[in-house]
């Protein structure tokens, strides 16, 4: 079947936080996200499969790096109590483990972190599975980064670290699971595919079992107006050989604390939408059920449409067709997608206007 979709890159990763200004005000000081691309504090009405039937009021961000990389999609409940997960995630669980952060030089970034009393190291700087440096960190709120090597650059900010630059994700059975990663995503080139123990992977609990890991990257450079701002991506898959895995968000909702989804900025999510449907992972939340096609929903200051689908462990992964961004806010200015060329970068000066939409961390 004919792919008539495009994929930009990985937009954001969720994380959902019980203080989205303690969480936010971390990740600018650790990671420099703090490129506001919208806020929002409004009512979730269309994700009532992961929310129990409720629509759910929740205060949302989504800020960047200007280094390049996907974002950070900060969430919390505004009337409910988040529920955090009720055991350690252990290596290998099902769902979103780790997030990946790129990183020009790891082993500066090593030195950097480690000088930070704010940063959680979890074991040493190791080598990947990929041949590369890396090291783990534990943020405050539970959640693992992996630093790994990747060293392009949108804007250089004279800063070691960039945004997402990928995730290690969590599942049963490797070869069901390319149907999604390969098949629907394009991470259509195995880097690599081991099975045994890894060093790198001692630090995270339960890390020192057995596992079977597979990375996985793109064969083609992304397309579409935000490819070049997201950058190259990755996905590492990790299959727990002689444990039982559990799911991270089982008998939790969409939102409470951990990592809620990877999202990718996509154009033509009608194609998209019978492509999945096809290859058995049909639209499980999609807002052109409620908005026409063409029209938009409203996300603040940025407007679009999104869906989501599951893998076949039930990991959310969302699309995002972006309608409009804002690019100066004090300005009012804003680009309206939908009257250029799906496939075409917009002009890096035009982008790099996002760093006047630049944020301070809250007292």
């Amino acid at each position: 079947m004919d792919k008539k979709y495009n994929i930009a890159g990985i937009q954001q990763i969720g994380i959902g936080v019980e203080n989205f200004a303690e969480a936010w005000n971390y990740y600018i000081d650790v990671f420099q996200a703090d490129i506001r691309i919208l806020e929002d504090d409004t009512v979730a009405e269309l994700m009532l499969p992961y929310t129990g039937g409720k629509p759910q009021k929740r205060h949302a961000a989504i800020a960047i790096n200007m280094q390049g990389g996907g974002g950070f999609e900060i969430w919390q409940y505004s009337d409910r109590k988040p529920e955090p997960v009720g055991f350690e995630i252990q290596a290998g669980d099902l769902g979103l483990l780790v997030a990946k952060i790129k990183s020009r030089d790891v082993d500066k970034t090593y030195q950097l972190f480690s000088g930070k009393p704010n940063v959680h190291i979890l074991g040493g700087l190791t080598d990947a599975i990929d041949g590369g440096k890396t090291f783990f960190i534990r943020d405050p709120f539970g959640n693992i980064f992996q630093i790994v090597h990747e060293p392009s650059l949108f804007r250089d900010e004279k800063q070691l670290t960039g945004g997402i630059a990928g995730a290690m994700i969590g599942v049963t059975d490797m070869e069901r699971a390319m149907t999604v990663y390969r098949d629907i995503l394009g991470y259509d080139i195995i880097v690599t595919d081991e099975t045994g123990t890894f060093d790198d992977l001692k630090a995270l609990p339960s890390g020192g079992g057995r596992f079977r890991r597979r990375l996985l990257t793109h064969s083609k450079p992304r397309k579409g107006a935000l490819s070049e701002l997201l950058g190259k991506s990755c996905i590492e898959l990790v299959q727990a050989m002689d444990r039982t895995p559990r799911k991270i968000y089982e008998g939790r909702y969409w939102g409470d604390p951990g990592f809620i989804q990877i999202c990718f900025d996509i154009s033509n999510m009608d194609a998209l939408r019978d492509y999945c449907a096809a290859m058995g992972h049909p639209f499980t939340v999609d807002t052109t059920r409620k908005y026409k096609k063409g029209s938009s929903f409203d996300m603040g200051e940025a407007a679009g449409q999104f869906a989501y689908i599951e893998d076949p462990d039930g990991t959310l992964i969302e699309f995002v067709e972006t309608h409009k961004i804002p690019i100066m806010k004090k300005l009012n200015l804003s680009l309206d997608l939908r009257k250029r060329d799906p496939e075409k970068p917009l002009p890096r000066w035009l982008l790099g206007m996002l760093r006047f939409m630049r944020v301070k961390p809250e007292n």
